[in-house]
């Protein structure tokens, strides 16, 4: 056997054991993860295909179907965040040629309309100003329009701050005989959602929001119409990781192999759901309106304008239109780097003119909103124009 080369140490770096600062996320994601949920996270992992693991994955998709207000057979959660499971409705139930129609209100409808793009549909959009929502009549208009086989729609969309209007969408795909694709990332476990109700065929979703845990797992359900859909598809799923018709061989009846699970972070699913479940959805759809509505009169109280019309507003995302003479970033970087709290800001057509604040999860509490309200009121002055003392962001 020939002599090994030398080992390049040029990139071995000696490190502290890891230390993060404390920070509390009012920002649009992630939020704070709910300090049992971070406790389950570190229990010691088991198998993937242990048996007690697979009746955790058991409970895991029960409670889904629980905080979703569904009975789909296919409801898992997805190991990857978010937009792996948005990926994920797309992959499965779209061909190369299927119309999808995509209503674009603010950022996440585009990255929808991107994806079934890569999915090669023929994609079609309609769209309205970033801070408005569709009337049932135009959704009405453009399905008779486009006859698609997809309405994408987001229900909660998080550069905005709107709260879609549900009911009568998915009656109206029912008789357009397309499928009804729903965006919940910002919703689920925070506002109300009926997913059968709605008749609402595909649905995607997040861990680190209104779940209380870290980013990590993609929420993923399909109805029986998307299920039938899928199964008479003419090729394999163009995603091998993504495909459901594999992973049902797991999260279903055959506990067949397909990836190696992220086991701790099911552990922390199944603890934030169980939190969930142990207030109920009712009572924790009631506290993060209660705690959005004290939020909205503080800053309206401040000489705030939020962005959202009342009746369109999100209790989970709040955008706050950014006074005229103020430097938004500045005031966010002062607020993370001074007091330790994280506030977004605007995205796409809204990039510099918003601050986006979240009450999502485990955040929604009163003690934040009154915590950032002071903040707001002692400190934004200094960052307005002509202050008489600016104010030195730390960096």
């Amino acid at each position: 056997m020939s002599a090994l080369p030398p080992v390049n140490t040029a990139h071995r770096l000696q490190l502290d054991p890891i230390a993060t600062p404390d920070r509390l996320l009012l920002g649009p994601g992630p939020s704070n993860a709910h300090p049992q949920v971070l406790q389950a996270l570190a229990r010691t992992p088991i198998g993937h295909l242990d048996p007690l693991y697979v009746h955790l994955m058991g409970e895991v998709q029960e409670l889904l179907r629980y905080a979703w207000q569904t009975d789909n057979r296919l409801t898992l959660p997805m190991s990857g965040t978010g937009s792996a499971a948005m990926e994920a409705t797309l992959a499965n139930t779209v061909e190369p040629g299927d119309k999808v129609l995509v209503a674009v209100k603010g950022y996440f409808g585009l990255r929808l309309a991107d994806m079934a793009e890569r999915y090669r549909a023929e994609v079609v959009t309609i769209e309205r100003p970033w801070g408005e929502a569709f009337t049932l009549e135009e959704i009405e208009a453009a399905l008779e329009l486009h006859r698609p086989a997809v309405l994408a729609i987001v229900h909660a969309e998080t550069s905005t701050g709107i709260r879609q209007p549900m009911e009568g969408i998915g009656d109206l795909c029912r008789r357009h005989n397309c499928l009804l694709l729903l965006d919940t990332v910002t919703s689920l476990g925070a506002v109300p959602l009926f997913l059968d109700d709605w008749k609402v065929d595909l649905a995607y979703s997040c861990s680190q929001k209104g779940l209380s845990c870290p980013p990590g797992l993609g929420p993923f359900t399909m109805g029986p119409r998307a299920e039938a859909k899928m199964e008479a598809r003419s090729g394999k799923v163009p995603n091998w990781y993504l495909d459901v018709t594999l992973l049902n061989r797991y999260w279903g009846s055959d506990r067949v192999y397909h990836h190696t699970a992220p086991v701790n972070m099911n552990f922390g699913m199944r603890e934030a759901l169980r939190l969930l479940a142990d207030e109920g959805l009712e009572q924790v759809w009631a506290r993060h309106q209660r705690n959005a509505e004290r939020l909205w009169a503080g800053l309206e109280a401040l000489g705030l304008d939020l962005h959202a019309p009342r009746e369109l507003r999100l209790p989970t995302l709040t955008t706050v239109r950014i006074p005229e003479g103020v430097d938004g970033k500045a005031f966010t970087l002062h607020l993370l780097n001074k007091h330790g709290i994280e506030v977004g800001g605007g995205l796409g057509a809204l990039a510099g003119k918003v601050w986006r604040i979240g009450l999502m999860g485990y955040n929604s509490q009163a003690e934040n909103v009154d915590r950032l309200l002071n903040l707001f009121e002692t400190e934004l002055p200094a960052f307005r124009a002509g202050a008489t003392e600016p104010a030195v962001v730390s960096v």
